[in-house]
């Protein structure tokens, strides 16, 4: 049995013009290339065409697709590129009648079994965690789908769902990722620009699902629990990378590494007492740092810190997300500076009861921070987070598909214009980088992070038409 996965690639991030996006930051597929691990464990031929990391579109990507001859091609899709995939999925149905086609991801969890009714190219979903679904799916040779949990399937020609499926409960016994599965890899995937030390790098995921009850993100594929890999098996997965594949920087890509602090702490020594020459990056909450935790970081090798601080405006944060004092932000970002950690702040811009401003204040709040550097996404409401339930109520909404990758303002608050927003966008990333500080911080990266300035300087072309098209 061969299972080929198609990770598409989805609209352009803005709409028009190059995709400059992925020649800076590249993260391998690792949903995907855990399903295929776990296939390939118990025996299932598994394959993997990354349409990020290879130039083939269109026609040439249905006759490469064709010429493997799978038994069943599956499709991992975000929102923003499912109409890709259904594209695709559409022409393998002509070319290859016999091979079931399946879809999962974000966009298939969130949206459900509905989607059968309007996609009749699509045989199944695979709804929730993949690993155990998908194999015995495919085990079942893609017959009998409302027997097996997690699947959505046609009853009487109607989606539906048959059973809810159980979540994994010990991450450790899945294999690690199939990384050798991506014929590029490690070359052509990379961390943000400036955002390591060293080159290969990559990004890994020790933990599924989130308790938290942020109102903006979706939690359809792995709920809201938490369950983690042990700092056992995260040492070994970064051995393995290091071994096999060179690796010598790491971001762990966890919403909540730093949840469970035994965890952290036993994971900072072992792999301080291994002596494993590979760093890391990581994202934690506020709440969950202190100074002994932060030492602990920078000894085991901790070079990048990233903060969700999503707005400056203390009215907008309690609606949104659960509250943090913008003072308690400051005192703690600046105990992660005094560590000899960088650190990145996180915000979101376009939220539901947002106005000019709001979004001016935190322009103003984030300048005032110690930040390294930071990254400004554009509010999306996906199907599967809990204020998509009423959005239409609280501003414009066009809910076009492939313009939902958070690059593109697909929603207006009351009382605001697509076009405020997005001069206030590019307001908020100029006036903070185009500071002496800034410049100083990116001086710095000659000798801190020297690939980076490589591949800065190699894609520069793209770099200066991408500011020209921005009228900054």
């Amino acid at each position: 049995m061969k299972i080929l996965f198609v990770h598409p690639h989805g609209s352009n991030w803005m709409g028009e013009g190059t995709d400059i996006t992925s020649l800076f930051n590249l993260m391998p597929p690792l949903g995907i290339l855990s399903i295929a691990a776990y296939l390939e464990a118990r025996g299932m031929e598994a394959e993997i065409v990354d349409c990020y990391g290879t130039a083939l579109r269109g026609e040439a990507l249905v006759a490469e697709i064709v010429r493997r001859r799978p038994d069943a091609v599956a499709f991992s899709c975000t929102t923003s590129s499912f109409l890709e995939g259904y594209a695709l999925a559409e022409a393998l149905r002509e070319r290859l009648p016999e091979a079931a086609i399946v879809f999962g991801g974000p966009h298939a969890c969130s949206v459900g079994v509905s989607l059968l009714d309007r996609f009749p190219a699509i045989d199944y979903l695979v709804i929730g965690e993949g690993e155990q679904t998908l194999y015995e799916l495919a085990a079942a040779g893609f017959r009998n789908g409302g027997a097996i949990p997690g699947v959505g399937y046609r009853k009487e020609g109607v989606g539906t769902l048959s059973a809810p499926r159980e979540l994994i409960p010990d991450l450790d016994s899945l294999p690690f990722p199939a990384y050798r599965r991506l014929p590029d890899f490690p070359r052509r995937y990379t961390l943000p620009l400036f955002s390591y030390p060293t080159a290969p790098n990559t990004s890994i995921i020790s933990s599924r699902g989130c308790p938290y009850q942020c109102s903006y993100c979706d939690r359809s594929v792995f709920s809201r629990g938490f369950r983690f890999n042990s700092p056992e098996y995260i040492v070994e997965h970064l051995k393995m990378l290091h071994r096999d594949f060179g690796i010598r920087h790491a971001f762990f890509y966890d919403d909540l590494f730093t949840t469970d602090r035994s965890r952290v702490a036993r994971f900072c020594e072992l792999k301080e007492r291994e002596r494993l020459p590979v760093g890391y990056n990581c994202i934690a909450r506020l709440e969950h740092v202190d100074d002994e935790l932060l030492r602990l970081l920078k000894r085991s090798g901790c070079w990048q810190v990233n903060f969700g601080i999503e707005s400056g405006d203390p009215e907008v944060i309690r609606k949104h997300r659960k509250y943090y004092g913008l003072d308690e932000v400051q005192e703690k970002l600046a105990l992660v500076r005094r560590a000899g950690m960088r650190v990145k702040g996180l915000f979101m811009i376009g939220l539901p009861g947002e106005s000019e401003a709001s979004i001016r204040r935190t322009i103003d709040y984030a300048l005032s921070l110690p930040l390294d550097e930071i990254n400004v996404t554009k509010f999306t409401p996906f199907p599967g987070a809990p204020i998509y339930r009423d959005i239409r109520e609280q501003g414009e909404f066009d809910e076009s598909w492939p313009l939902m990758n958070c690059m593109n303002f697909v929603f207006v608050p009351k009382g605001m214009t697509r076009e405020q927003l997005e001069g206030l966008y590019n307001e908020f990333i100029r006036r903070f980088y185009r500071r002496t500080r800034i410049h100083w911080g990116y001086t710095q990266m000659l000798w801190k992070s020297p690939d980076s300035i490589l591949r800065f300087l190699r894609h520069l072309p793209e770099i200066l038409r991408f500011e020209m098209r921005q009228k900054w």
